[in-house]
């Protein structure tokens, strides 16, 4: 079948551990060598080669170690057989929305979004367990074979549950919650494009910890910065009254960011450009303008209010070319309008002669009529200027509480201390586009999916939301005052409205009333039918195929008649189709259309990207229509063809066109 040009999908997840030992073979060739009967690196030789001096074995060095980590390290490079499944029935508008809300274990999730959303997610904002000693943490067991390792590398405890509580008795209390964030974190870093960007919340426990596998993981020289979120004092202080958190910003590739446009566009700069525009040289007229604005706006003195004339080009800000901080040249500079030297500021020039030199070019220095005064420098505004975010927010939870309780129709919030949409939203607004993928796979509340909506209704975007969750039955008997409160709440809304008692229920609940609220909310509004509220429900799974799919060694005459398909019985088409489509790294928001030839159903993707047909006996119709359509890919059920020279004919036929797959 290979001249045929015939692909045998793989239907699991990439091996990053193969793929990096080839990477490498391709600088270092010489570094090969075999280990039970495996390619693998002979390490002590790369070592040696990536040394100046002799290796003769580990030294000391800068570095976070832990127990664990390389055992961490190996399960994020290990393959996994899972799956999404989609769920069309807890969906909103599965046929047309972008957006996805997957349930599952956000590591599993993670590698099995690996290709498909390779350097394709814009934002990642995550709120991941705090490790305080009441909070639960994923459970990672490093004790097992390696073989059990493979073969099982998320277990649950006796009593089926990934999260345990990770109390400060706990002899691993740190390395069990830094495993837990490294290979997500090294999972995730994948997917972030390289001008993307991170938001990580956190709080006093675990931020010096996580600082560092950040800088290990996403490069010290891309952090940005330590944001401090003023919220709510806790209670019960002792000394000191904390009051804030942090959220750690770090982006993929510092340089690739700094050609992209971070920041948030403020309407008030287009509305100072049009004052200034409209009245041209009439300075008289714009100060009178300019006082009423700025007390409609309530701008202050320092801020904004300091720009004062404009010219064609945009406004532009008077101010001082003395620093008074600046210990400059002192050197003599000539006053352009009069030829004269200008006066020297006391502590020197803010700025170089050759900086000076520019800024004449470029029109940026306002010469005064007197020597006796200093210059001025020209601060050019336009309408599309852009703020960005600051290292200081204050934020108000109560207000996404109270939001949250009238939402549900409840007494008290059915989420404990729910992320704040407004600076969310901030975080959104701020990589300034509005065409992306913006991911959450700690998503808790779900509040990273109504900031995205929010922030599409502003601007009239088309940003997309991926949220991941694990189900996680809600649970009052681990819970003590206030979040037995909240627990049972949620459980009695849930046990109200007919739903499992899971968190992901309650989750999916809060994106679907508040989509439901904002359009109702925005009725007016032009183009609203068009806002994206809905979201394709997908959940993990083990692989739509029998084991004997990947060990055909261990077929015996005992199994055979089994063997009549590899598909396993309670799959759907659906679930097949999402299959490949994770398989050959197709993006899963993409729009399905299903089609009837022949009385044969075959699947669509967007943009040409896959046709897909899981019947048997495939007519010569449905083939022509499928030639029609050129696809990228196409893919089929082993089972469709009538025989063997009806599928190598088949094959021949579109492999002219496209690359042919069955499974």
């Amino acid at each position: 079948m290979n001249e045929l040009n015939l692909d045998k999908l793989k239907m699991q997840t990439p091996n990053k551990t193969n793929e990096n030992i080839e990477n490498i073979l391709k600088l270092f060739p010489n570094v090969s060598t075999e280990i039970d009967g495996k390619k693998a690196i002979d390490f002590d030789l790369l070592r040696q080669i990536l040394s100046e001096d002799i290796v003769e074995g580990d030294e000391e060095r800068y570095r976070l170690d832990w127990p664990g980590k390389k055992a961490s390290l190996l399960k994020a490079n290990t393959s996994i057989n899972k799956t999404l499944c989609p769920c069309k029935d807890e969906s909103v508008d599965f046929e047309n929305t972008q957006n996805l809300y997957i349930e599952g274990d956000n590591f599993e999730v993670l590698k099995i979004l690996s290709e498909s959303y390779l350097n394709k997610i814009k934002m990642i904002y995550i709120d991941p367990p705090y490790n305080t000693g009441k909070d639960f943490v994923y459970k990672d067991n490093f004790t097992k074979s390696k073989d059990e390792f493979e073969d099982d590398i998320n277990l649950r405890d006796e009593d089926g549950n990934k999260l345990f509580k990770n109390t400060d008795t706990n002899g691993r209390f740190h390395s069990d919650w830094l495993s837990m964030m490294y290979e997500r974190l090294l999972l995730a870093r994948d997917l972030l494009k390289d001008d993307g960007v991170i938001f990580i919340s956190i709080d006093d426990n675990e931020v010096h910890n996580l600082r560092k596998i950040c800088d290990e993981v996403l490069g010290d020289k891309n952090f940005v910065a330590q944001i401090i979120v003023d919220g709510t004092p806790k209670n019960d202080p002792y000394v000191v009254s904390t009051s804030h958190e942090y959220c750690l910003v770090y982006i993929k590739d510092f340089e690739e960011v700094k050609k992209a446009k971070y920041g948030i566009s403020n309407p008030i700069y287009q509305s100072l450009v049009d004052i200034y525009q409209e009245n041209e040289n009439d300075f008289g007229t714009i100060e009178k303008h300019l006082k009423q604005f700025y007390k409609e706006n309530n701008l202050i003195s320092g801020n904004i209010a300091n720009y004062k004339y404009a010219d064609k080009n945009g406004v532009y800000r008077i101010g001082p070319i003395d620093d008074p901080q600046n210990s400059g040249p002192k050197d003599n500079r000539i006053n352009l309008k009069t030829g004269n030297f200008c006066k020297v500021p006391n502590r020197g020039w803010s700025c170089t002669i050759d900086t000076w030199n520019d800024w004449i070019k470029n029109d940026l220095i306002k010469f005064p009529d007197n020597d006796e005064t200093i210059p001025d420098k020209k601060t050019y505004i336009t309408g599309d200027r852009l703020d960005v975010l600051r290292s200081y927010h204050k934020i108000q939870t109560r207000k996404d509480t109270d939001y949250l309780k009238k939402l549900f129709g409840l007494n008290i919030t059915p989420f404990s201390n729910p992320k704040p949409r407004a600076l969310i939203e901030m975080f959104i607004k701020n990589t300034n586009d509005k065409d992306s993928i913006y991911f959450d796979f700690f998503s808790g509340s779900g509040t990273l999916a109504e900031a995205v909506i929010n922030t599409n209704l502003s601007d009239n975007g088309n940003r997309k939301f991926i949220l991941v969750q694990l189900q996680e039955e809600i649970k009052t008997e681990c819970s003590t005052g206030k979040q037995k409160k909240i627990s049972q709440a949620a459980m009695d809304f849930l046990k109200k409205e007919k739903k499992n008692n899971i968190i992901t229920e309650i989750a999916k609940e809060r994106i679907r009333r508040a989509g439901k609220k904002i359009k109702e909310d925005n009725k007016d509004k032009e183009g609203i039918e068009n806002l994206d509220i809905g979201f394709r429900v997908l959940k993990t799974d083990t692989t739509n195929f029998k084991d004997v799919y990947y060990h055909p060694s261990q077929l015996g005459q005992g199994n055979l008649l089994n063997l009549e398909s590899n598909i396993k019985e309670d799959r759907t088409d659906l679930d097949l189709l999402f299959a490949i489509m994770i398989d050959l790294g197709i993006e899963l928001s993409l729009k399905i259309t299903p089609q009837k030839i022949d009385n044969i159903t075959i699947y669509s993707i967007e943009n040409s990207e896959l046709i897909a047909c899981f019947e048997n006996n495939i007519s010569q119709a449905v083939i022509e229509e499928m030639i029609k359509q050129k696809p990228y890919q196409v893919v089929f059920k082993d089972g469709c063809f009538n025989n063997d020279n009806v599928k190598i004919n088949t094959i021949q036929k579109l492999s002219t066109i496209t690359t042919v797959s069955v499974i």
